[in-house]
């Protein structure tokens, strides 16, 4: 029943992606040309609504499935963050989608984004196998 319930959560979150237009490379160009605040828009209201369900969430001493209370872990900075995040922005610029938009666009029967799946297939394992070596 979870399984049926987690896929059920991802069509619908594939839906609100396409419909959001947020799994549109169009949209990943106009962002990244600085043509349109359409995406900067959809991020900052997301980031408030983490923010302010982080409020709420700590206000309420809610805890998680394993009864531990919710809290954000601080993460030191590392040398790797910047590497990555160029790696990552370039990735994204170039294919117009993050991880999460990549199925809703294949979903879509964008077939392109078969292209950008089997690039993060191959970043997520080619990562797996030089994290012992990276710079922490």
């Amino acid at each position: 029943m979870r399984l049926i319930l987690a896929l059920l959560a991802g069509i619908y979150f594939g839906v609100v992606l396409v419909k959001s237009e947020v799994a549109s490379w169009f949209r990943m160009q106009r962002m990244f040309r600085f043509e349109e605040a359409h995406m900067f828009l959809i991020m900052g209201s997301a980031v408030a609504v983490g923010v302010v369900s982080l409020l709420i969430i700590k206000r309420l001493g809610l805890k998680d499935l394993y009864g531990k209370p919710v809290a954000p872990r601080e993460k030191p900075y590392q040398r790797g963050i910047l590497i990555g995040g160029l790696l990552f922005g370039s990735g994204w610029a170039i294919t117009g989608a993050c991880p999460g938009p990549i199925y809703a666009q294949l979903g879509s029967g964008e077939w392109w984004a078969a292209f950008s799946f089997a690039g993060a297939l191959c970043g997520a394992y080619l990562y797996a196998g030089l994290r012992s070596r990276l710079p922490h």
